[in-house]
């Protein structure tokens, strides 16, 4: 069994079909399918496909390719990083099927079945395997610092345990890595964000931030807060529209209907005009889908 990330684009473009569709797919859709061909015959193809990428932009699209195809094999571990949706995680499965080309999008061509197991937020995963996730290649294996085993255990243990922030621990080896260090800087600061602000210091954290857009804020104190953690308004004393309510969960686990619908309930009580509610562990699809939110790579 091996530890393999497949990128569903630089920005997330196939995720959603990728996840809808339970697969993993890589975005060299001017491919036909070509489980059939050799290495050198595919490489071959890529030179006909793509003649203006030179010839060392070419090896390393054949390594991956080839990877996705004939390496990566059925029960191996994959991570799938989701940026589209808003959630700064990985969703987890095993590789189910082999290469199979059929269009189910017309950026998601090349194609191996998943079994999803779980999404799980990147300030959980241990920084030292969390760096080597970062690769900006497309198709790769993890290997160094038992990071299939440890990522195993990841995805056995129940969310709410899922607490332990860890210090970066690089080796000198991984710096010679092809680092996607945008991911890199933002995992940092996602990880000291999880270790200094628990509990109430988040509410106090997005406070700040609504400040720097010009709100005036109260913080609701430990303990029951009657449903809303922080008030904002416009104006002098924070008294002018939009009057605001916001929740804020720090957990890891993602928030639901249930919360959503407490959201409503507190906009109406406090005669706000509009309600945000901030989640640490993201938010269900169903969620997502009633209005606007903000996750914690937003933050």
């Amino acid at each position: 069994m091996a530890f393999w990330v497949v990128r569903a684009g630089s920005h997330g473009e196939q995720e959603e079909t990728a996840l809808a569709n339970n697969v993993v797919c890589h975005a060299w859709n001017e491919l036909p399918d070509y489980s059939s061909l050799t290495k050198e015959n595919l490489h071959a193809l890529l030179r006909n496909t793509y003649p203006e990428r030179s010839e060392k932009q070419n090896i390393t699209s054949l390594s991956q390719v080839w990877r996705f195809a004939n390496e990566i094999a059925i029960g191996d571990v994959v991570a799938l990083p989701i940026k589209a949706t808003g959630s700064s995680a990985f969703q987890f499965g095993k590789i189910v099927g082999e290469y199979r080309y059929r269009a189910l999008a017309e950026d998601v061509k090349h194609t191996r079945e998943v079994r999803w197991l779980s999404q799980l937020p990147r300030s959980v995963i241990p920084t030292d395997i969390l760096y080597s996730m970062n690769s900006s290649l497309t198709v790769f294996k993890v290997e160094r610092n038992d990071a299939l085993l440890r990522i195993v255990k990841l995805i056995e243990t129940p969310i709410e345990q899922l607490d332990d922030v860890r210090p970066l621990e690089v080796d000198e080896e991984d710096l010679e890595e092809q680092i996607n260090f945008e991911d890199a800087s933002r995992d940092e600061i996602t990880k000291y964000i999880q270790a200094n602000f628990k509990s109430h210091d988040f509410a106090d954290l997005i406070a700040a931030i609504l400040r720097t857009f010009g709100f005036k804020t109260t913080v609701s104190p430990p303990g029951a807060d009657g449903g809303i953690d922080i008030f904002c308004g416009s104006g002098p004393l924070g008294l002018n529209s939009p009057l605001l309510s916001v929740q804020v969960k720090s957990g890891l686990g993602k928030e639901g209907q249930s919360t959503f619908n407490e959201l409503i309930g507190v906009v109406s009580k406090f005669s706000s005009q509009q309600g945000l509610l901030v989640s640490w562990g993201g938010f269900t699809k169903r969620t997502r889908s009633r209005g606007s939110v903000l996750s914690s790579d937003e933050v």
